[in-house]
């Protein structure tokens, strides 16, 4: 039998650019051919949901904005021209909301750089609803056995820090910087980098971070709020002080990204992920030439990289740190968010 499916749900909408959302009722939307709806049980809140909430990018903001991208649930219904998935699946939706598949990129498995990639909570209305609507070909399937709300996470953050690491190109047995370790990417990315049997360097500020990261398996932990030479520390903290193989800007500001060339190993990768509203990537030219330096940008993964990463979860390799709050509390995490005062991740519950 069919699910029943309301006419109204609730949602936090968005009106204004700049404004906090609005706990609300708004219309269930309906699939079209080839989409799927799900009921959202849980979904994770991301700092990109503030940057769109704020309309920090140069990209069309949709108004009024549905916001979220880490929501998983239960497939409640689908268009005819669906496949794969099926009413009673569980699954998630993904920032990559859509791409249109035939373009060069869609076809060479880097769908995130689709021109015609819709984006869920800022192109079109993501997951902060209970009932979200996404195209079948990029939802990921979810397996029943894993729990919902500890797998919201992995749907943007850890699918966005793994696809980092793949991009570092850093091997087993090396270490890797990892710049904003204590945040909701920086937690989850520690993980993998674990799991791929990296060594772990984490810097974040503060003893609540500190304690998660240790926790999490940092060999070593570098607070920038104490340090008096964040390069130099960095340094110190790798094998033979020659710095860091990988580095990982996770960061929500522009600072680090301009530290990053100092404590990388001659032959490092710098790798861009945060993005700080505004923010520019400057290097010292002469550092990056001599010490021959790779420096690139990565960007969320494409649907097998969300089908790795989920499994790294499954298998138990991945645990994302969380705290789980209902659905109207969203604003307050939003203001704790741009406050810095969020260790790990927030999860919102959604009422059924």
């Amino acid at each position: 039998m069919a699910p029943t499916i309301p006419d109204k749900q609730w949602a936090q909408v968005v009106e204004e650019k700049g404004k906090l959302p609005i706990h609300k009722q708004i219309p269930v939307p309906t699939p079209g051919p080839d989409e799927i709806l799900l009921k959202v049980r849980y979904t994770g809140v991301c700092h990109t949901d503030l940057h769109a909430l704020n309309g920090d990018w140069p990209l069309p903001l949709k108004l009024p904005l549905v916001g979220g991208h880490e929501g998983a649930g239960v497939v409640v219904a689908k268009g005819e021209m669906a496949h794969g998935i099926e009413i009673g699946d569980h699954a998630g939706i993904k920032w990559l909301n859509s791409s249109c598949l035939a373009c060069e990129f869609c076809k060479t498995a880097d769908e995130p750089l689709c021109a015609d990639a819709q984006l869920s909570g800022y192109t079109v209305d993501g997951t902060f609803q209970q009932y979200a609507i996404g195209k079948a070909a990029h939802v990921t399937k979810l397996p029943k056995d894993v729990p919902l709300d500890g797998v919201a996470p992995i749907l943007c953050a850890g699918i966005t820090a793994y696809k980092g690491l793949k991009e570092s190109g850093a091997r087993p047995g090396q270490t890797v910087a990892i710049v904003g370790a204590g945040g909701g990417l920086g937690s989850l990315a520690m993980q993998y980098a674990k799991a791929m049997g990296l060594r772990v360097v984490a810097i974040d500020g503060g003893d609540e971070k500190r304690s998660m990261c240790e926790e999490l398996g940092a060999e070593a932990y570098v607070d920038f709020t104490k340090s008096e030479d964040l390069v130099a520390d960095v340094k110190a903290a790798t094998p033979e002080g020659l710095g860091a193989h990988a580095v990982i800007l996770l960061a929500a500001s522009e600072k680090p990204f301009q530290q990053a060339v100092g404590y990388a190993r001659p032959r490092g990768t710098i790798v861009a992920i945060g993005l700080p509203a505004n923010a520019f990537l400057k290097a010292a030219v002469f550092d990056t030439v001599v010490k021959m330096i790779n420096i690139k940008g990565s960007y969320v993964g494409n649907r097998q990289d969300g089908v790795e990463a989920v499994d790294f979860f499954a298998r138990g390799l991945i645990k994302a740190p969380f705290k789980t709050v209902s659905l109207e509390k969203l604003p307050e995490v939003f203001e704790l968010m741009d406050q810095g005062k969020i260790a790990g991740r927030y999860v919102l519950e959604i009422p059924e």
